[in-house]
């Protein structure tokens, strides 16, 4: 006999009892027997219409799945099922995954079945490993789940081994947390990075990010003997002894360091230091930096022209800077404010103004400025205030980042000039907050202090703005009240 359904009067959770109410409104009841079903179906081998050729050889492993379940839980496995035609004469989709290792394979595959992965079971680097494969196989909620407990949970071991992380993290677009973590540590903590077990292996590319910040929280003399350490370490046939390294011996050691005694500011370090520590491989300094450094320390009066990681000013001048806003006077300026010098001071680093953005070039949303100059430090941002002769900029010594989150420094400071020409016409205004030094949001521009300074808005025109109350710095920097509209910016990184 049928029933009619549409007859019966809809289900009251008034007359049910208490425990039937309760499984009603507890959505999570029965997933884990889900979960459990799932698992049994992996393992039972029923019904399976996929092989999975994992590994290469010698070790490789063939694992047996569903079409359906792979291609609703990996979009990278999606992809692959997608471009074979459905079949239906009972031949297997056959897929092979050479990159991923059997073992870790079959922890991402439980995962995809059951959605269960007890991190606890397995050593830290096994979770990097399946951080990798999760990424080749584009499961996106695990790629986040894993950076997140790394960073919360296995912290010392990634300080540790801070080379494999650095390595991993910037070879993958997904681990934006995990680059963020290198680029922290290495602003905030470079002696752990020093100090790591695998220091030695660390690149080139990494070590120069690493010691070029003039903020490190280290001092010069440690700086040098640890990019010592590492070149030495690139050249094991070198003798032990640095007193007995022959003419052969510290040109290889000076090719090896070129690219970073550049980035060493060897004029901060104490006399002794230098003659100590630096002085008895005199011959892996460039010539020039070397004939400055010894009359540097024997006439503590002497006012080097060169200082180690920018170039001299009389470079700098006789090249114009790439700016359509600024000039070399006020490159000279912002450089001692740099410094923190007064503009009588004399100059102590003419800083070299590297173009690294341009709003008429590269566009004015914000998220083209993220894209470009996220985890660029030490950077200037110059503005020309659309209908006026007036410049405003900010200098932010630490990475920019899009996260929502407040950058703390001492260091940093904005200014505004009246015009072009008159340099000395200007307005200095340093941090006073360190807190909330920078705001890194990815619906705004540079953005500094709680509106000191902020571009904000999809285009910039008509709503950047200089607040003059609860700015967290020194002062305001403009007269007028009111949004300004931007008619070009650039940013120059040091």
């Amino acid at each position: 006999m049928a029933y009619n359904t549409t007859l019966l009067p809809p289900i009251s959770h008034t007359f049910l009892p208490r425990s039937s109410q309760n499984l009603i409104t507890d959505d999570n009841t029965f997933l884990p027997k889900l979960s459990q079903n799932l698992l049994e179906i992996l393992e039972d081998n029923i019904f399976y219409d996929t092989t999975i050729e994992v590994g290469n050889d010698p070790y490789v492993k063939i694992f047996h799945a569903h079409i359906v379940i792979l291609y609703y839980r990996s979009p990278y496995l999606r992809r692959i099922l997608s471009t074979n035609e459905k079949r239906n004469d009972g031949i297997l989709t056959h897929i092979k995954l050479p990159n991923i290792s059997p073992e870790i394979f079959q922890i991402i595959l439980r995962y995809i079945y059951g959605g269960k992965l007890s991190l606890k079971e397995y050593d830290t680097l096994d979770i990097v490993k399946i951080l990798i494969a999760a990424s080749e196989l584009s499961i996106h909620e695990l790629i986040i789940h894993l950076q997140s407990f790394l960073i919360e949970n296995k912290r010392n071991w990634m300080e540790e081994n801070f080379n494999l992380i650095y390595q991993i993290s910037f070879k993958n677009d997904s681990f934006l947390r995990l680059q963020n973590f290198c680029m922290e540590l290495m602003t905030k903590e470079p002696e752990k990075i020093f100090n790591s077990i695998d220091f030695n292996s660390i690149s080139e590319k990494c070590l120069i990010s690493l010691i070029k910040h003039d903020n490190i929280q280290i001092d010069d003399i440690k700086v040098w003997e640890n990019v010592l350490k590492w070149g030495i370490a690139q050249n094991p046939e070198l003798p032990s002894d640095s007193s007995n390294y022959s003419k052969d011996d510290f040109n290889i050691l000076k090719n090896t360091l070129q690219q970073l005694i550049p980035f060493i500011n060897f004029f901060r370090l104490k006399p002794k230091e230098f003659l100590n520590k630096v002085y008895p491989y005199k011959r892996i300094i460039p010539k020039d930096l070397r004939e400055n450094l010894i009359k540097h320390f024997i006439d503590h009066d002497c006012k080097s022209s060169i200082i180690s990681k920018r170039k001299r000013p009389e470079e700098i001048v006789s090249n114009n800077i790439d700016s359509r806003i600024i000039t070399t006077q006020h490159v000279e300026l912002i450089s001692k404010w740099v410094d923190k010098l007064e503009i009588i001071d004399d100059i102590k680093n003419f800083y070299e103004f590297k173009l690294i953005f341009r709003g008429s070039h590269n566009g004015f949303s914000p998220s083209i400025f993220h894209k470009i100059c996220d985890q660029q430090s030490h950077t200037v941002t110059i503005i020309k205030v659309k209908g006026s002769d007036e410049i405003l900029g900010g200098y932010n010594p630490i990475i920019w980042k899009s996260d929502g989150s407040w950058g703390t420094t001492k260091d940093s400071f904005i200014f505004s000039f009246k015009n072009k020409d008159d340099i000395e016409n200007y307005i200095l205004s340093r941090v006073n907050d360190k807190k909330y030094a920078t705001y890194n949001n990815s619906k705004h521009g540079p953005s500094f202090g709680n509106g000191a300074l902020v571009l904000y808005g999809d285009d910039f025109f008509d709503k950047s703005f200089c607040s003059k109350c609860y700015t967290r710095y020194e002062k305001p920097i403009r007269e007028a009240e009111g949004k300004f509209s931007v008619e070009e910016y650039e940013i120059f990184e040091l």
